[in-house]
């Protein structure tokens, strides 16, 4: 009898590439586009993952829907400028991350697949610079889904892929993985390195503090 498919879903920013370089200098960029105070670094960290639209409602709660917007737009356009500018050094990979991806890949009953609060454009962008695009057979992105922890990324990669809720496992480093993994069904697996302090990972399953421990948390997740 066959093994059971199994699907692995990488959040992005924050838990396979380090970021937030780009990201605190695309709002810095954006806020003071339009002479507005930007908001301080543990600020702008804790709310990637989100949409954009939901971020900047955070961020700037007081302003209107119009600069809100306008905010959002800003910030497209500086990110966009900084990965032209900067390639696949806007964005690095994790140590261990490139490992870990081959070694889940190559086993076959194993998919992987990508939730994150990116856009489409930005994703693929990400996933050409790290030469990664044969790994992920499915990618959910903000474009097409309410924000997270909304389980609509979960729920649709699920369904493309043809994978039980108790074979699927969201890996990510923000309170909003864990809350979209409990909302879906699905297990969640935190990671110590990102945006969010591991208290707010207290939705997972468990916690990972480098990639070489994440075979062995599969395992004991799937046995």
């Amino acid at each position: 009898m066959s093994a059971p498919l199994r699907l692995v879903l990488f959040d992005v920013d924050g838990t396979l590439v380090d970021s937030q370089g780009s990201i605190v200098a695309g709002m810095t960029a954006s806020f003071g586009a339009l002479s507005l105070t930007v908001p301080d670094r543990k600020a702008i960290l804790s709310i990637v993952g989100l949409s954009l639209p939901n971020a900047m409602a955070r961020l700037a709660p007081e302003q209107s829907e119009t600069v809100q917007h306008n905010l959002v737009e800003g910030y497209k356009q500086a990110y966009h400028a900084n990965r032209l500018e900067q390639g696949a050094a806007s964005s690095p990979l994790y140590p261990g991350a490139r490992d870990a991806i081959e070694t889940l890949h190559n086993i076959p009953e194993v998919l992987l697949g990508v939730a994150t609060g990116k856009s489409q454009r930005g994703l693929d962008a990400l996933i050409e610079a790290h030469d990664l695009e044969r790994y992920f057979v499915t990618r959910q992105v903000a474009d097409h889904h309410p924000s997270k922890p909304h389980p609509s990324m979960i729920d649709t990669a699920r369904s493309e892929t043809g994978v039980d809720a108790a074979d699927t496992v969201m890996i990510g480093d923000t309170r909003f993985d864990m809350d979209m993994a409990r909302a879906a069904g699905v297990t969640g697996i935190g990671v110590s390195w990102g945006y969010h302090d591991q208290s707010a990972l207290n939705g997972a399953a468990c916690i990972i503090e480098t990639f070489d421990q994440l075979p062995r948390a599969l395992d004991n997740i799937w046995t």
